[in-house]
């Protein structure tokens, strides 16, 4: 089979309790069958309009050829290099998807000014940009297509040529887009961004970097009548029974590669399940590990264990480990997934389609570029490093050592500790390397996000699941700015309102936040791993 489970432990009782009423209630067909009543009657307006990945291999295998159409003529017009703007699944299933097959993507999800302009760098002159917004309004990528619109022109080069759009039919980048005479690939509105891995939105940036996307639909599609069916051997529903029905919840998956053949997959499996199931105070927080992180060994009792594994054996009920293990091709894993957090939703009692907590950080942002405020002092500055946070940190707090202290302090028994950094992921990869630290110092799971695009995956867990989340923001002063064409801001501005915004908002929602602003990334990660102790 194209996708194979395991399960042990608390996470098989699960599968034994929920999976006959699942079968029971027709749950897998009602999917299927795009039954927008599956998540009960106030998620029915908003589900029954966000079923239509359901049916993604049918509906996308027509866009094969026109991706690969457009693929030889950039080739043809010496274009070697594709370059992705987008952020949250429009990014991240692209990502996992060239990765695994071992071809190259640039991916810009961030508004850092040194990282959009060592993108811009980076081979301009054989470069083509894809911009994915399913909105056709995202503030990111409009920063980023306009920057990309000023360099190719400055360079000589017509952007229409060198642009293509990705967006929903009738959204305002449609319009604009079409306009301007821009290559225009419409996903299905019946689509979420989190659910659209095998839209246009996973498939033209991907194929278009050389990868065999109909290998991908093939895959899925060999999955397709298992997910449909009402059996207790559907993959969808003991993927999402074992991941949302143990008793107690355990709440935080523990997902970590190990074995596997696709690469980077937890990352794109975080922001479908947290921004799914984070909201009316539960749900589900995927924590991404490496194979010796400190969780591993911890035995925490609220968190489960999620192996991806090179083969997960012929067995559903398997073993003693207390893990659930997985395995199977990517496009088979993208569609098993899906099926299994619509599931989780209904076994948590959420709408898995919205995301009703994401707008209030993009309105903060909004409103810290519109009113344009001095930066609030910091309460002191360490090393070269300004320290700020919410007063529950802050005002127990001298120096840096005594900020960390304070905020792991404020975690409680079933906390977790959210690290979000807002630097230049790929000229400053190594600060991942805090997680593990704080890990070990805290007890307890931390996540690790680069910001701003974590706000498009686990932002909404943060502010709408569970209130037990502690917060340290890093965050970076530009060495050198970028202007926005059109724009009254930079993205230096930008970036730092984003951060600022989301601040704010977790501190309205009582969550503790430390924030720790770096002059010199590069020389100050040592600093804060000292200080981590």
């Amino acid at each position: 089979m194209s996708f194979r489970i395991a399960v042990s432990g608390p996470a098989a009782d699960a599968v034994r309790r929920a999976v006959p009423g699942l079968v029971a209630d027709l749950v897998a067909s009602g999917i299927t069958a795009q039954d927008g009543t599956l998540w009960g009657p106030a998620a029915e307006e908003e589900s029954s309009k966000r079923l239509g990945w359901t049916e993604a291999v049918a509906i996308s295998r027509p866009l094969v050829p026109e991706i690969l159409a457009l693929r030889e003529e950039l080739r043809a017009a010496g274009v070697d290099h594709i370059v992705l703007a987008g952020m949250g699944g429009s990014s991240l299933a692209p990502e996992v998807i060239t990765r695994t097959a071992g071809v190259h993507l640039t991916v810009l999800d961030s508004t850092e000014p040194g990282q959009v302009r060592a993108a811009l760098a980076d081979r301009l002159e054989t470069s083509a940009l894809v911009v994915s917004s399913k909105s056709g309004s995202t503030v990111e990528t409009d920063s980023q297509r306009r920057a990309y619109e000023r360099a190719f022109t400055e360079a000589g080069i017509d952007p229409v040529t060198r642009i293509v759009i990705v967006t929903d039919p009738g959204s305002p980048l449609d319009e604009s887009a079409r306009a301007a005479g821009y290559r225009v690939f419409n996903a299905d509105p019946n689509v979420g961004g989190r659910y659209s891995a095998l839209t246009a939105f996973g498939l033209v940036p991907s194929g278009l970097a050389g990868v065999d996307i109909s290998e991908i639909l093939d895959e899925a599609e060999a999955i397709e009548l298992s997910l449909a069916v009402d059996t207790e051997e559907n993959p969808g529903l003991v993927l999402g029974a074992a991941i949302a029905a143990t008793a107690p919840l355990r709440d935080k998956l523990a997902i970590v590669a190990d074995g596997t053949h696709i690469v980077g997959f937890a990352d794109w499996a975080e922001q479908l399940i947290a921004e799914s199931t984070g909201k009316e105070g539960t749900g589900l927080l995927p924590v991404v590990l490496e194979t010796g992180a400190p969780e591993l060994e911890a035995d925490l009792p609220d968190v489960q264990v999620v192996r991806l594994v090179s083969d997960a054996g012929d067995q559903i009920f398997a073993g003693d480990s207390g893990e659930i293990r997985v395995s199977g091709t990517l496009g088979a894993q993208l569609l098993v997934w899906e099926y299994a957090t619509a599931v989780a939703g209904r076994l948590l009692g959420i709408n898995p389609f919205d995301q009703p907590d994401v707008e209030s950080a993009k309105v903060a942002a909004r409103g810290l570029l519109d009113a344009r405020p001095e930066p609030a002092p910091a309460a002191f500055v360490a090393d070269g490093i300004e320290v700020r946070g919410t007063p529950d940190v802050i005002g127990a707090a001298s120096d840096l050592v005594s900020a960390i202290d304070v905020l792991l302090e404020e975690l409680p028994a079933n906390g977790y500790l959210s690290v979000q950094a807002y630097v230049d992921r790929v000229a400053h990869p190594e600060f991942a390397q805090l997680r593990d630290l704080l890990a070990a110092r805290a007890g307890r799971p931390v996540t690790f996000g680069w910001g701003p695009r974590f706000l498009h995956s686990t932002g909404q867990f943060h502010k709408g699941g569970p209130a037990v989340g502690a917060f340290l923001q890093l965050t970076q002063a530009p060495v050198e700015d970028l202007t926005i064409p059109d724009r009254p801001f930079t993205f230096g501005e930008l970036i730092a309102a984003q951060a600022s915004g989301d601040a704010s908002v977790l501190a309205e929602h009582d969550r503790p936040v430390l924030t720790l602003t770096l002059s010199d990334p590069a020389t100050q990660l040592s600093t804060l791993r000292d200080a981590i102790g």
